[in-house]
C-alpha cells in the first residue's frame, strides 16, 4: 500500500464513516470517484494532498429533504450546499417536483412556484436528461410530486380526481419511475392537494412497492389532527408495500407543544409493522408560501419573498400589517403571491425529534426565496456544532450517521453514506471544535464556518471558504442503484 498513488490522499484525519461507529485515526486514499483504500497510507502520495489532522473526515452529508430541483439548473455551484458538507441532495418533497410538469399560463400554482419560474418538464426524462447534461456540484436523486402529478392531469384541484385522471397521474408516475425517480412525496397539507382523498394516493403509490420506491410525505395535518395524519400516512404505506418517511416531523401550534411525546411513539407502534423513518431540520421556525390558515397559528411571521411588493422579503407581518392599517390575515392576502417564515413550534419537540433514533437531518430550504429560512445554509453545521458539540445531545458520531449512512440506506443510495473502499468519494472534512452555522433570521445567507473542504466524486467543491467551480454530480437513479447493490 506505501507504493500505491493516489488522487487524492486526506492524511491523520479522525475518520467517521456514517455507520454510527466511533472514530478511528486514518488516512483516505481516493483514485478517480472513488474511495480506494482507508487506514494508515504511511509513503503513499496523492495528486492533491491534505492534512487533516485535528480534522474529522466524514462521508459528504446527504440531504433529504430539498426544494433544489430548479437550483440544480440555475445556480449549479450550490454553494448553499456544499459550503455544509452537502453531497447528494433529494429533490421533489412536499408533492412538490419539477417534473413531471404541465400547467396552463405562465406560473403554475402555489406550492409550486416555490420551485422558481421559467420551467416545464413534462417528463421526468427530460428533467434527467437536462441536469445530466449541466450537472451541478452535488449529487441530485428526484422524488416525483403528487401535486405535480394533479396539475398535469386535472382542470380543477379543488376535487377528488376521477378514474381517467388517476390513470393519467399513473402513466406519468410510471414514466418518472422508469426515469429514475426514486420515490413520489405528497404534500396534503396544500391547497392544490388537500382535495385529494387518502384512496387516490393509494391508487398511485401502488406503483411504489412494486418498483422499491419510496412515499414521502408532508403530512395532511401538523396540528391538533397530527396523529389521524400520521395514521393515513401509515395506511398508505401498507396499502403499497413502499417505505414511508414523514417530512420534516414536528408539530405547529402553541396549543399542540409537547406533542411529539406521543407522535413518536406512534412512530414505534408503526415501525413494528412496516419500514417508517422521518426527516428533521433543527430550528424552531416553519417555512412555506405565505398563507393566511398558519398566520394566526404563529407568534411571529417573517415575509421572504412578495411578487407584489418585493421590498417585504426580510420584514415581519406585523410591522407591514401596521404601516398598511389592517390586520395580519388581510395584509397576507395583500402580498400574494409570497412565503414566509412561521414561528409556531417549540425547541424541546425540535430537540426530542432531533435525538429520536431513527429520524434523519434535512434542511427543506427554499433556495428561491429572497430572505430564506437560514436553514438554507446552516441546517448541518448547526446540528453538528449547536446541538452536538454545545448541548450535548447526541454523539458526534451519531449526528454523523442521521446524515449519511442512515439517510443512504433509507433512499437506497448504493456506495454512498459511508466511507470504505469501493464507495463514491463524497467526503466532508470539517474542525469539530469550531463547526457552527452562521445564518441567522437577520441574516441568512451566511455560510457556515468549520468546514474545511468537501469533495464530491472525488473532486473538490468547496476549499478555503469558498466554492471552487467543480460540477462533479450525477443524477442517481433508483434502478442504477438498485443493480449496484446487486453488484
Amino acid at each position: 500500500m506505501s507504493e500505491q498513488n493516489f488522487d487524492l490522499v486526506i492524511r491523520n484525519g479522525t475518520v467517521i464513516d456514517g455507520t454510527g461507529g466511533a472514530g478511528t485515526a486514518g488516512d483516505i486514499g481516493v483514485v478517480d470517484d472513488r474511495i480506494t483504500a482507508v487506514g494508515d497510507l504511511g509513503a503513499a502520495k496523492g495528486g492533491v494532498e491534505i492534512d487533516a489532522a485535528g480534522k474529522v473526515v466524514a462521508p459528504g452529508f446527504i440531504d433529504v429533504h430539498t426544494h433544489d430541483d430548479h437550483a440544480l439548473l440555475v445556480k449549479p455551484d450550490m454553494a448553499y450546499k456544499t459550503s455544509q458538507g452537502v453531497t447528494t441532495v433529494v429533490a421533489g418533497n412536499c408533492g412538490i417536483s419539477l417534473a413531471p410538469l404541465a400547467f396552463v399560463g405562465d406560473r403554475p400554482p402555489p406550492p409550486l412556484d416555490l420551485l422558481g419560474d421559467g420551467f416545464k418538464f413534462p417528463r421526468m426524462a427530460d428533467f434527467v436528461a437536462a441536469i445530466e447534461a449541466a450537472p451541478a456540484a452535488v449529487n441530485a436523486t428526484l422524488l416525483c410530486g403528487h401535486t405535480t402529478l394533479r396539475v398535469g392531469a386535472m382542470d380543477a384541484l379543488d376535487r377528488a380526481a376521477t378514474d381517467d385522471e388517476i390513470d393519467v397521474m399513473r402513466d406519468n408516475l410510471a414514466e418518472a419511475l422508469e426515469a429514475g425517480a426514486v420515490g413520489m412525496s405528497t404534500g396534503l397539507a396544500y391547497a392544490p392537494a388537500q382535495a385529494a382523498p387518502t384512496e387516490e394516493v393509494v391508487r398511485l403509490a401502488e406503483l411504489l412497492g412494486p418498483a422499491g420506491a419510496v412515499y414521502t410525505t408532508h403530512l395532511r395535518n401538523e396540528g391538533a389532527e397530527i396523529e389521524a395524519a400520521m395514521e393515513e400516512a401509515f395506511h398508505i404505506g401498507r396499502s403499497s408495500g413502499a417505505p414511508v418517511v414523514l417530512s420534516h416531523h414536528k408539530v405547529s401550534g402553541r396549543s399542540n407543544f409537547g406533542k411529539t411525546v406521543e407522535t413518536l411513539k406512534i412512530v414505534d407502534r408503526a415501525r413494528a409493522k412496516q419500514a417508517v423513518d422521518l426527516d428533521v431540520y433543527p430550528y424552531h421556525a416553519s417555512s412555506t408560501v405565505l398563507q393566511a390558515s398558519r398566520v394566526g397559528d404563529s407568534e411571529r411571521v417573517l415575509v421572504t419573498w412578495s411578487e407584489v411588493m418585493p421590498e417585504a422579503a426580510g420584514r415581519d407581518l406585523a410591522e407591514i400589517a401596521d404601516e398598511m392599517g389592517c390586520s395580519r390575515l388581510d395584509a397576507a392576502e395583500r402580498l400574494q403571491p409570497a412565503g414566509a417564515i412561521y414561528f409556531m413550534m417549540d425547541e424541546d419537540d425540535v430537540r426530542r425529534v432531533i435525538t429520536y433514533p431513527h429520524s434523519m437531518i434535512a434542511s427543506d430550504g427554499l433556495p428561491h426565496d429572497v430572505h430564506p429560512h437560514p436553514r438554507l445554509w446552516g441546517t448541518f453545521p448547526r446540528v453538528l456544532g449547536h446541538y452536538s458539540r454545545e448541548l450535548g445531545l447526541l454523539p458526534l458520531e451519531d449526528a454523523v450517521h442521521r446524515m449519511t449512512g442512515r439517510p443512504a440506506r433509507v433512499f437506497g443510495l448504493a456506495g454512498r453514506g459511508e466511507i470504505r473502499a469501493g464507495n463514491f468519494a463524497d467526503l466532508v472534512v470539517f474542525d469539530p471544535e469550531t463547526v457552527i452555522d452562521r445564518a441567522d433570521f437577520e441574516h441568512p445567507t451566511e455560510h457556515a464556518t468549520g468546514i474545511e473542504a468537501v469533495f464530491v466524486n472525488g473532486r473538490a467543491v468547496w476549499r478555503e471558504g469558498a466554492a471552487t467551480g467543480a460540477r462533479p454530480g450525477h443524477a442517481l437513479k433508483r434502478q442504477e442503484q438498485q443493480a449496484a447493490k446487486r453488484g
